[in-house]
């Protein structure tokens, strides 16, 4: 049976009333927005401190401030920190002193302020500091920092210098590069312990990774999630992916347990699976180590189970085997009992709570996508949360289930912005699956009578992910909605919220079941609302929805008006051959290597029909991309002006596989709407700036 679910997502009007005259949100807008750093609490749930950055377009960064809100009293705000105001990385140490790295003449050094004091410089460090975690127990902390493999302290005092004819830089196994950075041979994310003595860092710094060769946290995404103390500060427990010929193919994660003082070397406590291990919690009493588990090797994207180890036994059990989600964080409650943590479900991100015994799950919250959970001493959970309509915001959770809001960081900016509607849609596609997607229109009242709206039909990436009800600053479905467009998306088979089989059905299946899917969800979509105009559509996509487009423009050619690409696979064989980490590509196309099944990356290779090409296309691409690096856009833009098929390159020397900078991102809308627009009919209102 085919249902459609809508939603209140009106959200701007559903918080306070709008303005008498208010207009379509832009992408200046988005990045104007208060952004909400990951909260900490204090030990006796009084406190939350967190940062709230913000927008200088004209320096195109933005500046974080550092605040605290008082838990406790009814309608609080949050206040700036007098004297920490640059301040970020805010935590709590057990005597409820608030740690906090603050930039000192160009270089971030660890300061100290008990609540209602002036914050106390606490390090004099010599080397950039990546990130720091303070014991519960207030005498100890560590750091982490890329530093040479040779350094016996943090400052690297003992360290010869390195003598170079030139300035190339030599290799003998992969990694050379990484995401958006050339390694440094020799040199690696490693963590270091001190001693705090009356509010101070003191020692040189001993290093806690002993002899293993790795990065920890991870990279390029790791940070202080992947490591933790026990309650009594004697031990820190880290993940690390052991470096060899094979790191580059290697998923391999695993937690090591050492001496916070680096007195004895770590102990690899997950060596028994070859599979990704993380996000260490110890439990308040000190005795079960929480984290998740995958099985297959390779596979980025394979169950996060969550895992109970008794660390008097070694004992492991996996408490949500019979959960077929994914666990994506992790917080003990205060008296041990349970677990809270998130997982996506059908479009969205809710909080659920693990019973630590049983296993057995309760959803905690509703619409929209949480994260930075925090449980408090009177059982109620602090989280953010985010949606298409606004980012994110500081939310409390009772036992019982009531939501209440604590922040509303952007009501000013958002009630001036028409509001947008999200609608939910599910529908047969291939292999008779239930599919999901959603619609996301403009509502202003300048479209109560438009007839018609051109349809963004965006393609999420990942290929493991979801385009649901969450906010973001790079693809932003409010920002196109509120640019006249009705945006369609479809939750492929590959995506994640729907059960791990429904995930894994994109493996050597790149073309075929999420084509049909979004043939059939586009089909479904403009044959039940009657505001889509199905003749008025481009596609849009970024990393595998990038990839989609190359293979639409190959697969079905006359559907869309045009297209947007974006850091997509041009030709599997090179891409083979030149993304960094070598496991991905590997495990979406069977597992082996291209020289070792050819077949199996040749059967959706979209340079193989290029031949078919003839839908108007803008490709975009970073030079810093090493996932996708950048020559795939070149070459899907040869293609393109070879074949003489209207197209246009943009080229972003200075970002990655996403477009971070704020000024850059804006004239990527630029470029973005302009392309729609001249391809499609003119939408009532275009916005970007």
């Amino acid at each position: 049976m085919i249902k459609r679910t809508l939603l209140a997502a009106v959200a701007a009007s559903s918080l306070f009333a709008a303005p008498a005259v208010a207009r379509p949100m832009t992408a200046t807008d988005m990045h104007m927005m208060h952004r909400l750093g990951a909260p900490e609490v204090s030990p006796d749930g009084r406190w939350a401190v967190f940062t709230i950055s913000d927008t200088d377009l004209a320096a195109n960064k933005r500046n974080n401030t550092l605040y605290l809100l008082d838990l406790k009293a009814q309608g609080a705000t949050p206040q700036p920190i007098k004297g920490a105001e640059k301040g970020h990385d805010a935590t709590f140490a057990g005597d409820g002193a608030i740690w906090f790295l603050m930039d000192v003449n160009g270089q971030d050094q660890l300061f100290r302020l008990v609540p209602g004091g002036a914050p106390v410089q606490a390090s004099n460090l010599k080397g950039d500091i990546s990130g720091f975690k303070i014991a519960p127990t207030g005498d100890r902390l560590v750091i982490w920092a890329d530093r040479d493999l040779r350094c016996n302290d943090f400052a690297c005092a003992d360290l010869p210098k390195k003598t170079r004819t030139g300035g190339g830089r030599t290799y003998d196994q992969l990694f050379v590069r990484h995401w958006d950075t050339w390694a440094e041979p020799g040199v690696r994310s490693r963590l270091f312990g001190f001693a705090v003595a009356n509010g101070q860092v003191t020692g040189a710094g001993s290093p806690l990774t002993g002899t293993l060769v790795g990065d920890t946290p991870s990279k390029p995404m790791g940070g202080g999630e992947e490591l933790n103390f026990s309650p009594d500060g004697k031990t820190i427990y880290f993940t690390l992916r052991e470096a060899g010929r094979i790191e580059a193919k290697s998923t391999n994660l695993d937690i090591f347990a050492t001496p916070s003082d680096g007195s004895a070397r770590p102990v690899n406590l997950t060596d028994a699976n070859d599979a990704m291990d993380n996000l260490p919690v110890v439990s308040p009493d000190g005795r079960t180590l929480a984290y998740f588990a995958m099985a297959r090797p390779t596979y980025e994207a394979d169950r996060q189970v969550l895992m109970l180890r008794d660390l008097a036994s070694g004992q492991v059990r996996a408490l949500t085997q019979n959960w077929d989600r994914s666990v994506d964080s992790i917080a003990w409650s205060e008296d041990g009992k349970s677990l809270i943590v998130t997982a996506g479900e059908t479009l969205e991100e809710p909080l659920f709570r693990v019973d630590a015994k049983t296993g057995a799950v309760t959803r905690l919250t509703g619409d929209g996508h949480a994260g930075n959970a925090h449980a408090l001493p009177n059982g109620d959970v602090l989280y953010t949360s985010n949606s298409i309509d606004a980012p994110d915001d500081l939310f409390r959770v009772t036992p019982k289930g009531k939501v209440s809001r604590l922040t509303n960081l952007n009501r000013d900016l958002l009630a001036q912005l028409d509001p947008v509607k999200l609608e939910k849609f599910n529908f047969t596609g291939a292999n008779n699956d239930k599919v999901w997607g959603i619609t996301v229109k403009p509502s202003g009242p300048q479209y109560a009578a438009a007839a018609k709206l051109p349809i963004a039909f965006v393609v999420h990436g990942g290929p493991q992910g979801s385009l649901g009800n969450s906010w973001s600053y790079r693809w932003n479905p409010r920002v196109f909605a509120s640019g006249g467009y009705g945006v369609v998306s479809v939750d492929f088979h590959g995506s994640t919220g729907y059960g791990q089989a429904f995930t894994d059905a994109i493996r050597n299946n790149w073309g075929g079941w999420p084509l049909e899917d979004l043939q059939k969800g586009l089909a479904y979509a403009t044959a039940n609302d009657a505001q889509l105009d199905g003749d008025q559509a481009c596609a849009l996509g970024a990393s595998y929805g990038g990839y989609m487009m190359n293979w639409i423009e190959g697969q079905w050619p006359d559907r869309f008006k045009c297209i947007v690409q974006h850091d997509g696979v041009f030709d599997a064989r090179a891409m083979a051959y030149e993304t960094e980490e070598l496991w991905f590509d590997e495990w979406e196309h069977g597992g082996k290597a291209y020289y070792e099944d050819p077949a199996a990356f040749e059967k959706w290779n979209p340079v193989n029909y290029v031949q078919n090409w003839k839908t108007p296309m803008l490709v975009i691409t970073g030079e810093k991309d090493f996932r996708i690096p950048y020559t795939q856009g070149l070459a899907s833009f040869t293609a393109l002006q070879r074949k003489g098929v209207p197209s246009r390159l943009l080229v972003n020397p200075d970002e990655n596989h996403w477009v971070l900078k704020p000024k850059n991102s804006i004239q990527w809308y630029d470029e973005v709407f302009s392309w729609l627009g001249k391809w499609t009919s003119q939408p009532i209102s275009v916005t970007a700036h």
